[in-house]
């Protein structure tokens, strides 16, 4: 089952890599290759989500002892594709204005200019702030493994000190049945002297 699940996450691993650089061509092409570029993307964003359900429905078969570990796993990916869904978007707006300025006949003054080097910085920025929202989680979710991880640790432990006791009851209690056999056997043998 989990064999399933990693089949799946590499070929999302695959399709983002492949999402995200054609996200980054978006903007510098034009016409024709630029509309069947955003179809592209599109269409692979689709078959992303759906590798999320499938993955996500691997997860739901796999044993609850073990199923943490790739949950946390899942809620990263859905942050990457919610990163990656955003990106898009972006890129689509800057097309859109394209697309404008086309239809205007807007001839790229340097107001013009001036707005779109100003849409790369705020795009820039949002990158940088959405890459550290992006470690930042991954940091909870390191920690949360290690408090599940701890907790799983802990829980053992009380495991192993209960069955330390149980066997040194039962270790009392056969120094017990021998001392009993040891005080029979004695018994015995003065009544078979007799």
């Amino acid at each position: 089952m989990s064999s399933d699940f990693e089949s799946y996450e590499q070929d999302f691993a695959v399709l983002t890599a492949d999402i995200t650089g054609r996200i980054g061509k978006v903007p510098k092409l034009v016409g024709d290759e630029k509309k069947q570029m955003v179809a592209n993307v599109e269409k692979q964003l689709e078959e992303a989500r759906e590798l999320l359900e499938q993955m996500e429905l691997e997860v739901r078969e796999i044993p609850p002892q073990s199923r943490g570990m790739y949950s946390s796993r899942m809620r990263s990916y859905k942050q990457e594709m919610g990163k990656l869904e955003a990106d898009f978007k972006r890129s689509r707006i800057a097309y859109s204005d394209e697309v404008r300025n086309e239809l205007l006949g807007d001839d790229g003054n340097s107001s013009e200019n001036q707005l779109i080097k100003l849409r790369e910085e705020r795009a820039h920025l949002l990158d940088n702030t959405e890459r550290l929202e992006r470690s930042s989680r991954r940091l909870e979710a390191g920690y949360q493994i290690a408090v599940e991880t701890e907790q799983i640790g802990q829980e053992m432990l009380e495991n192993l000190s209960h069955d330390r006791e149980k066997i040194q009851r039962a270790r009392e209690r056969l120094r017990e049945a021998d001392a009993n056999l040891g005080k029979s056997s004695r018994i015995l043998t003065g009544m078979l002297r007799r």
